[in-house]
């Protein structure tokens, strides 16, 4: 679809875009995109330049929001040296109209056309999908034993594990015992996995973070507490 580039002042640089889908002018501030305008197709740009212009304030308001998230994000280039436990992040740029994720035996391949920034939204996507795809067969392929072993030796037992792309949390244990643990976790140390484990485990006993559910975990860990301070440095979404 056509776009037009156009410099708002007190905003700088908003791409006005037409929309086939869109029944509404509608304006999206999102990181590294930058400010963009959905036009339905029954509008003129001109109609919608001057709409955008009297939502200056709201616009600078989310800008300032988003800059706080763009410093936080991690961005991925053809340099970056990236790895899970079983995978190595390959980065690279050649002449193909659409970008590829694909997962090998020890690789995360994300190609994308040569003529994208590899910093653009697209690309930074596809190498967080990849990433997440290969989190995701390797916390298939280790954390069920392990779970199932950590709660043979306390004596604990569990009704049934899933593993989910969870981005709020690392794990969690339901009222009927059935424990959900994130892909994430593989990203952790592995002290820190078995942390979580046990801790998911120690609800089917306290369903609640009592002081009886913390001796308890305690008891196991020998230090529950300092390794729940140093689970929370990591952040669980790839950032």
């Amino acid at each position: 679809m056509p776009e037009k580039i156009i410099y708002i002042d007190g905003v700088g640089s908003v791409i006005f875009r037409h929309s086939k889908k869109a029944r509404y002018l509608n304006i999206s501030v999102r990181p590294f995109a930058g400010v963009r305008v959905s036009v339905p197709t029954g509008i003129s740009y001109d109609t919608a330049i001057i709409w955008a212009a009297e939502k200056k304030s709201w616009i600078r308001k989310h800008l300032s929001k988003i800059k706080d998230c763009e410093e936080m994000l991690t961005r991925f280039d053809e340099s970056s040296v990236y790895s899970t436990k079983n995978h190595t992040l390959n980065l690279h740029g050649e002449d193909r109209k659409n970008i590829s994720v694909r997962l090998s035996k020890a690789r995360i391949n994300v190609v994308y056309p040569a003529e994208l920034n590899p910093g653009s939204e697209e690309v930074q996507s596809a190498v967080r999908k990849g990433i997440e795809r290969a989190l995701k067969t390797e916390a298939k392929e280790y954390l069920p034993d392990k779970v199932k072993k950590s709660a043979e030796k306390y004596k604990l037992s569990y009704n049934k594990l899933t593993l989910k792309n969870i981005r709020s949390r690392w794990g969690s244990c339901s009222g009927r015992n059935n424990i959900n643990l994130s892909i994430h976790l593989m990203r952790l140390p592995e002290h820190l996995i078995d942390y979580v484990i046990l801790h998911e485990l120690v609800h089917t006993v306290h369903h609640n973070h009592s002081e009886r559910f913390w001796n308890m975990l305690n008891s196991l860990t020998g230090n529950a507490r300092s390794l729940d301070r140093e689970l929370k440095k990591y952040r669980i979404a790839i950032y």
